[in-house]
C-alpha cells in the first residue's frame, strides 16, 4: 500500500467549447443519465478523498460555476485554451500552497470508476513516482499520444500522434489522459513547457521528457477496461455513453475511439 497519509488533490480539465457535439452548450454540461457530464468527474474526485477539487473552466464558466457552487470547489479559468499543460497551470494559484498528490481528471470522461482511480493513485505512491500516467493498449491507436517506455519500464515520453515518428506510431500503448502527479514537481515542471510541436500548444506530456532529465520515476499504470477512458466528443458517443451507464459501466462491446484534447 502507497503512503495513505499524503494529502490528495483533484484538478479537472473542463475548459473545452466542444464544437464536435454542434451545440451552443459547454460540452461537459450536455446530460448523461439526467446530469451534467461534469458532475461525474466533481463525484469521482470527491469519492477518493480529494481534499481540494479544482475545475479548470473556460467555455461558459459563469453557468459551469453557477450550477456547481458548491463550496468545496475552487474554479480556476483558462481564459485561452492553449492545450493541457496551460489548462493545468492555471490550477496553480489554487494549489499553491497544498502539498501531496494531484489527481488530473478529464471533465468529459464520465466513465472512469472510482476505484480504478484509487488504485492509480496507490500504485503511484507505492512506487514512489513522481508521475503516473493512466494508460491501455489498443489494437488501432489512432490519433491517441503513444506512451514509449525506457529502462525499467518507467515511462520516458508521451509523444502525441501528429509528431511521432513511424516506428512511435506502431506502439499501441496509448495515453487515457488521466494523471496522478507530486504537486511540487508538478508545477514546477509546467513552467518548463513550450509549445514547440505541431499544434503550438503546451502538452502535459511533455512532463514526462522533464521527469526523465531530473531522473524521477514516471510510470503507466494501465487499464484494462479501455472504456472507462472513453471520451465524450460526440452526440453519437454521449448517446453510447448513457447505455453503458445504464448497464452499470459494462460496455464490452464498445471500441475506444474518442480522442482528448482539452481545446478542441
Amino acid at each position: 500500500m502507497g503512503d495513505t497519509t499524503r494529502k490528495l488533490a483533484s484538478v479537472i480539465l473542463a475548459a473545452g467549447k466542444g464544437t464536435r457535439m454542434k451545440s451552443d452548450l459547454a460540452k461537459v454540461l450536455h446530460p448523461l443519465c439526467g446530469k451534467p457530464m461534469l458532475y461525474y468527474s466533481i463525484t469521482l474526485a470527491r469519492t477518493i478523498g480529494s481534499e481540494r477539487i479544482v475545475p479548470v473552466v473556460g467555455h461558459q464558466a459563469e453557468e459551469i460555476q453557477r450550477l456547481f457552487s458548491d463550496a468545496d470547489l475552487t474554479f480556476a479559468l483558462q481564459k485561452e485554451q492553449l492545450g493541457t499543460a496551460h489548462a493545468v497551470l492555471q490550477a496553480k494559484a489554487a494549489l499553491h500552497d497544498f502539498e501531496g498528490d494531484v489527481v488530473i481528471l478529464c471533465g468529459d470522461v464520465p466513465l472512469l470508476a472510482a476505484s480504478t482511480v484509487v488504485s492509480l493513485v496507490d500504485h503511484h505512491r507505492s512506487h514512489n513516482a513522481s508521475l503516473t500516467v493512466v494508460t491501455t493498449f489498443l489494437a488501432d491507436p489512432g490519433n491517441y499520444g503513444r506512451v514509449v517506455r525506457g529502462e525499467e519500464d518507467r515511462v520516458s515520453k508521451i509523444v502525441e500522434a501528429r509528431d511521432a515518428t513511424k516506428k512511435e506510431k506502431e506502439i499501441n500503448e496509448i495515453n487515457t489522459g488521466i494523471y496522478c502527479a507530486e504537486s511540487k514537481f508538478l508545477f514546477e515542471s509546467l513552467d518548463q513547457i513550450g509549445n514547440e510541436n505541431a499544434q503550438g500548444e503546451y502538452y502535459l506530456t511533455d512532463i514526462f521528457e522533464i521527469a526523465g532529465r531530473e531522473n524521477r520515476r514516471a510510470l503507466p499504470f494501465v487499464l484494462d477496461d479501455s472504456v472507462e477512458a472513453m471520451g465524450i466528443n460526440t452526440v453519437s458517443e454521449l448517446k453510447q455513453a448513457n447505455e453503458i451507464m445504464k448497464k452499470g459501466g459494462k460496455g464490452e462491446d464498445i471500441k475506444l475511439t474518442s480522442y482528448h484534447k482539452i481545446d478542441r
